[in-house]
């Protein structure tokens, strides 16, 4: 997996990260583990693994994503705008595989920002 770099996050916006990396970055931060029987979700949160046992695919499904925009805590809503200065995307390009690639992104910041102890 790549790290997450702001380059690596500007891809994901950019739409220049293929789908499935990012989707499975989402999935690492997560805790889902790719075994040879599948997939290992112990170390999980149980809100996750009791919903999702596999990894759900957040390009596909909007259930998912809203649970993934729920999961980013408050003070990091904003942190697209305030870590990355992402302004948003412009009307023709508000379809839903973006928009869900930015609800990622807006999650991995959140989660780095957590992991790197500034959360």
């Amino acid at each position: 997996m790549p790290p997450l770099t702001d380059d690596i996050l500007w891809a994901i916006l950019n739409d220049e990260l293929d789908d499935d990396t990012v989707t499975r970055l989402v999935w690492y931060g997560l805790g889902y583990r790719e075994i040879s029987a599948g997939w290992d979700s112990s170390a999980v949160e149980p809100v996750w693994a009791e919903k999702y046992p596999e990894p759900p695919n957040f390009i596909e499904s909007r259930p998912a994503t809203v649970q993934l925009t729920r999961s980013i805590p408050p003070e990091d809503k904003q942190l697209l705008k305030e870590e990355l200065g992402f302004k948003g995307y412009t009307v023709d390009q508000l379809i839903p595989r973006l928009t869900r690639r930015a609800t990622m992104v807006s999650w991995l910041l959140s989660h780095r920002k957590q992991q790197t102890g500034g959360g």
